[in-house]
């Protein structure tokens, strides 16, 4: 199907829909964020630019220098049977950073049903849209000078041709006094360089024929942008003005232009000024009066008129659009998909009092879902538990119990109850007495087996030259050292717990000698008018000496405890938050009810350590006559054993009269012996009761399960309980949020009205 229009040739028809197609795309500002096909007529000022858009539009540009084209503008023509004649309207495309009362604001203008636009008119329409776009007039105020809003004017009539251009401002190098800056200059040759930057444009370089075609800047650029030159199509303009004798020059500027390979020049001879100031010279006649004269009539008719030009932009614009149509249909989805997440990634709106409320209580049910998880070892539900063991806390704090139940039966007495060989009538040795002594040995085998199934990371920081393969491995054996030795992760921060906590101190080792010398001088500094008994408080003293270093254990037991619940909290509250700010400032609001709940944990060590050491010694638990008759028992048979024999009938016997000591033994020697064996049953009873107590009360209680666990502060109550103003300081997004979010917000809303236009 074809087109005619007066003075040209039958142009093909370019396929409308998807013409339209594109410029809806712009007018939803869908090219902001993808690059869309397009005709971008760029040069530098007084290049002629706005006398081919003339020719081109049939339209009378305004002359006025002051209303010279500072904003980028789109220019629509459509074929439309249904008119009788030709229809103009001009309406505003806002910028892609416009606030939404700017965006409100240009959107709305409007100007249609517009038969013809003469200078006048056009030049009252021009002052609206600077008015509009809230621009400088040029008489020393403050508002900007160009703008990135695009006019866009759509030229509908029986015999236009489908055709869209895009004219920006042109560029300069000179400021004009009160009108333009240095930073003008900078400013629109950025805004060219913008339009001329996309892959998917045609550049029109408009370079008027009278200069030296090198010296012009907009064919540098275009040269760098498009060092093939596939996709620039030069117009010489000012033919007219060349100097005689030098018509060959362009000539032949022309001719190389179509061997080339390149888009070539065309030629465009337009008005005079004194026939424009006349207003009766049709150009379309001047100009193919022009080309008909020598030398002009040498250039191929395909190469110059506006005519050619209309053609060869209808062409290029048609093969440009149905050549990339597919590729931008696709990026904007992928674009739309990319925003929407980005959207997403930034959380639910946050505007108001009931929308931060309302997501703090899902942060608030989302951690107690994992606290719940942690503490039922349900680590398959998530893959932050893999990603970071601090919130593995059932079994950090697991590990824990172990160590500490294994320190205090290790190290936690001054003295070993083992006496001398030469104090006693042949007692067992060390390596019986463990045998025949469960509590002492505190199944040590199962206990290491327990600690190594699962080995939390230790700081950097500790020298461990056994884990060289595996440096986040801690080994179980230096766990024992000191509380420095164990650390839940290597980067728990409790920093802000360093004045509850209590500072790490070495465990020396238990003094294997010498118990039955330290009761002897014990109960003789001390020792009354008793014959064969002691003092009741003896014990008392004894064993405050004997379980000295339970305190050193004990608080570093617990201020372990309380790290790694308080890195729990501080870690949980990030996964689920997604905002380190966020969770920092919750953190902060809850430490000092978190500082109250920890110190209590430490009061409750502290009172249990008191009543296990300066407490009058009591139990009512069976096992300690069980394992005091045992220590007696051990001491007959030791006596025994050595005047056994073996009658080979029943084995190992002993006489009757043999079973009497065969030696003698003085008071104090035996009051001390006593002292030994009722101090070593009580101790063992005491240091199980002291660390069942310690675990449960003060920590689990306390600390981990229990109903005052820290855990618990971050409940719904507490979020109800919150000030707007708190809400907002915690919930609230900063500005660079909201205005990425408003940023964002925009970009969806625009691509998908894209998206549904390009799939309808």
């Amino acid at each position: 199907m074809t087109i005619t229009e007066p003075g040209t040739k039958g142009l093909e028809l370019a396929d409308p829909a998807l013409l339209e197609k594109i410029d809806k795309l712009f007018a939803c500002n869908v090219g902001e964020y993808v690059s869309l096909p397009q005709l971008v007529v760029v040069g530098d000022q007084s290049s002629g630019k706005s006398s081919v858009l003339e020719g081109l539009t049939k339209l009378s540009f305004p002359r006025d220098s002051g209303l010279c084209t500072r904003f980028a503008t789109q220019i629509v023509f459509r074929r439309d049977t249904n008119l009788v004649e030709r229809e103009i309207s001009a309406s505003i495309i806002p910028a892609s950073g416009a606030t939404p009362e700017e965006d409100q604001k240009l959107r709305g203008w409007k100007a249609s049903a517009l038969q013809s636009l003469n200078s006048e008119d056009f030049g009252r329409t021009m002052k609206e849209v600077h008015e509009v776009m809230n621009l400088s007039s040029f008489h020393g105020d403050q508002k900007p000078t160009f703008s990135n809003s695009v006019l866009q004017l759509e030229i509908r009539g029986p015999n236009e041709s489908h055709l869209s251009v895009i004219d920006v401002p042109g560029i300069f190098k000179n400021t004009t006094l009160d009108r333009t800056t240095k930073s003008d200059i900078v400013l629109v040759r950025n805004m060219v360089l913008r339009y001329m930057q996309n892959q998917r444009s045609i550049m029109l370089a408009v370079v008027p024929a009278n200069v030296d075609i090198a010296t012009q800047e907009i064919i540098e650029m275009a040269r760098e942008v498009d060092p093939e030159g596939g996709r620039t199509l030069r117009i010489l303009t000012k033919p007219d003005l060349v100097d005689k004798g030098t018509e060959h020059n362009v000539i032949r500027l022309i001719h190389d232009g179509n061997l080339n390979g390149q888009l070539g020049w065309i030629l465009v001879r337009n008005l005079s000024q004194k026939q424009l100031e006349d207003g009766n010279a049709d150009r379309d006649t001047e100009e193919r009066t022009f080309y008909r004269n020598a030398p002009w009539d040498r250039v191929p008719p395909e190469n110059y008129g506006i005519s050619a030009l209309m053609a060869r932009l209808q062409e290029l614009l048609t093969s440009n659009v149905r050549r990339e149509f597919p590729s931008v249909r696709s990026e904007v989805i992928k674009r739309l998909k990319e925003s929407k997440d980005l959207l997403q990634s930034l959380g639910a709106q946050r505007d108001t009092a009931e929308q931060q409320r309302r997501i703090l209580l899902d942060v608030v049910s989302a951690f107690q879902e994992i606290t719940q998880h942690a503490l039922g070892t349900n680590y398959g539900v998530s893959d932050a538990f893999d990603e970071d063991k601090d919130l593995r806390l059932a079994t950090l704090v697991s590990v824990r119990n172990d160590v500490f139940s294994y320190d205090i039966a290790h190290f936690g007495h001054t003295y070993t109850f083992r006496p001398k060989p030469e104090e006693t009538d042949g007692s067992v040795d060390g390596r019986e007495e463990s045998r025949n002594n469960p509590c002492d040995t505190e199944n040590t085998e199962n206990i290491m087996k327990s600690r190594k199934s699962w080995e939390p990371t230790r700081d950097t920081s500790v020298d461990n030259p056994t884990d060289t393969e595996n440096p986040q491995i801690i080994n179980p054996h230096n766990i024992t050292k000191s509380r420095k030795s164990w650390k839940p992760t290597r980067n728990t921060s409790v920093e802000d717990l360093d004045d509850i906590l209590h500072v790490s101190e070495p465990v020396e080792p238990s003094i294997k000698f010498g118990i039955l010398s330290w009761i002897d001088g014990v109960y003789s500094n001390s020792r009354g008018f008793e014959i064969g008994t002691f003092n009741h408080t003896l014990l008392s003293t004894l064993m405050k000496k004997q379980s000295i270093k339970w305190s050193v254990l004990a608080w570093g037991y617990i201020s372990d405890i309380i790290s790694v619940v308080h890195a729990f909290i501080r870690k949980a509250l990030e996964v689920v938050s997604k905002d380190t700010q966020m969770s920092s400032k919750i953190t902060c609001l809850l430490m000092d009810d978190l500082v109250e709940k920890y110190k209590h944990a430490m009061t409750t060590v502290e009172f249990l350590l008191r009543i296990e050491r300066e407490g009058t010694p009591i139990t009512l638990n069976h096992y300690f006559n069980d394992n005091l008759e045992k220590c007696r028992q051990k001491r007959l048979y030791s006596t025994a054993a050595k005047k056994s024999f073996d009658d080979c009938k029943h084995g190992e016997v002993v006489r009757l009269r043999d079973l009497a000591q065969q030696h003698h033994m003085s008071n104090l020697d035996h009051t001390v012996r006593d002292i030994h064996d009722i101090l070593d049953a009580y101790y063992k009873v005491a240091r199980k009761r002291f660390v069942d107590n310690v675990c449960m009360q003060a920590a689990d209680y306390y600390l981990v399960t229990g109903p005052e666990a820290p855990m618990k502060l971050f409940s719904p109550s507490w979020v109800n309980d919150l000030s707007d103003d708190r809400l907002e300081e915690i919930v609230g997004e900063g500005r660079a949020s909201k205005r990425r979010r408003l940023q964002l917000q925009k970009e969806v809303e625009d691509l998908e009205i894209g998206k549904a236009v390009l799939l309808k």
